[in-house]
């Protein structure tokens, strides 16, 4: 569908409203596992994107959404910043302007790399990445509530065992809180869906 210059900043506002919400439910996952700052600097970072959205809206979507994650690494702190803004910027060098379900499947397939790369995780290892696998294969399917997967592959880190981040030097206590990242990549993916779909 085409993604036009209202649609970019409704998907925009969306997203960045998303995080601020919940800033706080993010900090407390970090906080039993990690160090308790990742919803403050991932709050940080989409406030820096929506400072600059009237620049980033107005480019085409592919453009729009490297520039995304070129802000999110400048500004997000720690490796979270790395790793989303590394995620939006393969998303977005994989999207057309106008994106059918195949090019969002493959967008997301190429963040997945991107991520596994930059990250040195794999699936399973208790990431956003745990979420954004479970995705790419709904969207490669006919599945309808992507952002139902996203949810449900978020809550399902809580029963994994953290190989990555801060939260691996826990070992078998980092089980029983789902991932933080995981869960920022849920709210994000359903701001987008709910936005494509016009529901609240």
């Amino acid at each position: 569908m085409p993604i036009d210059e209202e649609m970019r900043r409704r998907l925009l506002q969306a997203v960045v409203e998303t995080i601020s919400e919940h800033a706080g439910e993010l900090t407390a996952i970090d906080a039993a596992q990690g160090d308790g700052d990742h919803g403050l600097n991932m709050n940080r970072g989409f406030s820096a994107v929506m400072a600059k959205a009237d620049a980033i809206v107005a480019k085409p979507l592919p453009d729009a959404m490297q520039e995304i994650g070129r802000t999110l690494v400048m500004t997000v702190g720690g490796a979270s910043g790395a790793i989303f803004g590394t995620a939006f910027m393969a998303a977005g060098k994989a999207l057309p302007e106008a994106p059918a379900r195949a090019d969002a499947a493959a967008a997301m397939d190429a963040a997945i790399a991107a991520v596994r790369a930059r990250g040195k995780a794999e699936f399973g290892h208790k990431t956003m990445l745990d979420v954004l696998g479970p995705v790419a294969e709904a969207l490669h399917g006919t599945e309808a509530d992507i952002a139902g997967v996203a949810d449900a592959a978020a809550d399902a880190t809580a029963g994994m065992q953290a190989v990555r981040g801060r939260a691996s030097f826990l070992g078998e206590r980092s089980v029983g809180t789902m991932d933080a990242g995981a869960r920022s990549a849920a709210l994000i993916i359903a701001a987008i869906c709910r936005t494509l779909e016009g529901t609240p």
